[in-house]
């Protein structure tokens, strides 16, 4: 059974099971997640605790041997295995299945895998843990839902925020998900239980979100114009190299295209997503959800202007790279998918257009 993190009060308030595995790429609600499973337990009478760790000199029979031995002065054990590659190679993926095919009596296992990929999670072994017990999935919180998160969080300390404070937040603290619990809890300390006014927070949130190239796709589809440019002056800070940007923005274009060609011609769109290489539940989502705001004619457009970009960035174009990438990803926003019009402190017109006015 595979839950996700924010289901797992509910069913630890109705049982407990023998084996848990906790994956996935938020630290922080990982972290958390086990926090909680060994709360639990304990409470329940499983008072031993043995850890082991899964580096590169670990004895997989250790595993086996640990879940065999019990203390003279417990009848019940916390058994912990953590396995901060993803990976247990050959020897230990039989070892994990063997020891799902025997769980030991009188002992919870709690197993945390880190850099668990989609390929490790359709492994044998990851499939045999998932059966024998409870996979609970720390997934990173969407930008659309971290607004919710941080009410959340602000509730449990006694605290309250309008949704305009709250957006504030989420955009002070998107992708940086243990800074933002930081900051959270930074308010709890600074204010009394309550409401807490807009002006507080702005005087006391520190701008700490962090913006990942590879999200870059899915932010160009959802198309808000304002965060299009946030996310792209805070690369450009942390130093990302323009290109990467600039595949990033180009691949998701491709995909537009392949995708639109495909439905256009009465294609399933599960079948183009997947040929169009289009992965993940919130990605698949937004590509969806906002295909039909994009043309075949934009895609072609956009391409040609990347194309000049791609030029401006080896130097053989003059211009600014940065502006021209922001340009690109605002054909594709909401309000204005057609023209590129000004944003604060930006030209009004690519530099592109009036060097190269041929390409569009």
């Amino acid at each position: 059974m595979k839950i996700p993190t924010e289901q797992l009060p509910q069913h630890l308030a109705r049982e407990v099971k023998p084996l848990y595995t906790v994956f996935g790429s938020e630290t922080l609600l990982a972290l958390e997640a086990s926090d909680r499973i060994r709360a639990k337990v304990r409470g329940e009478g499983y008072t031993e605790r043995e850890v082991l760790t899964a580096d590169s000199g670990f004895k997989w029979n250790q595993l086996a041997l640990a879940g065999s031995s019990q203390s003279l002065f417990a009848s019940r054990k916390l058994l912990e295995l953590r396995i901060p590659t993803g990976k247990p190679g050959k020897e230990g993926g039989e070892a994990l299945q063997a020891y799902c095919r025997a769980l030991p009596p009188d002992t919870v296992t709690l197993i945390y895998v880190s850099d668990l990929d989609w390929r490790g999670q359709k492994a044998a072994w990851f499939e045999a843990l998932e059966q024998a017990g409870v996979a609970v999935e720390a997934k990173p919180v969407a930008r659309r839902a971290l607004p919710q998160w941080v009410a959340g969080r602000l509730k449990d300390q006694g605290q309250v925020a309008d949704a305009a404070t709250l957006d504030f937040i989420a955009d002070r603290v998107e992708g940086n998900l243990m800074a933002a619990h930081q900051e959270v809890q930074k308010l709890g300390l600074l204010f009394p239980q309550g409401n807490i006014s807009f002006e507080q927070v702005n005087a006391s949130v520190l701008d700490v979100a962090r913006y990942d190239v590879f999200n870059l796709g899915e932010i160009m589809l959802e198309g808000d114009p304002l965060r299009l440019t946030r996310v792209l002056d805070g690369l450009q800070g942390e130093g990302t190299a323009a290109p990467l940007v600039l595949w990033a923005f180009t691949e998701e274009i491709r995909a537009i295209g392949k995708v639109l060609a495909g439905t256009n011609s009465g294609k399933p769109a599960s079948m183009m997503l997947r040929e169009a290489r289009i992965w993940g539940p919130s990605h698949q989502s937004a590509m969806q959800n906002n295909l039909k705001r994009f043309t075949l004619g934009q895609v072609t457009e956009a391409l040609r202007h990347a194309a000049v970009i791609d030029r401006m960035v080896k130097g053989l174009v003059r211009g600014d790279s940065w502006n021209e990438l922001l340009q690109l990803a605002l054909r594709f926003a909401r309000n204005n998918p057609g023209m590129v019009k000004a944003q604060p402190g930006r030209r009004a017109m690519p530099a592109a257009f009036a060097a190269h006015p041929a390409l569009f």
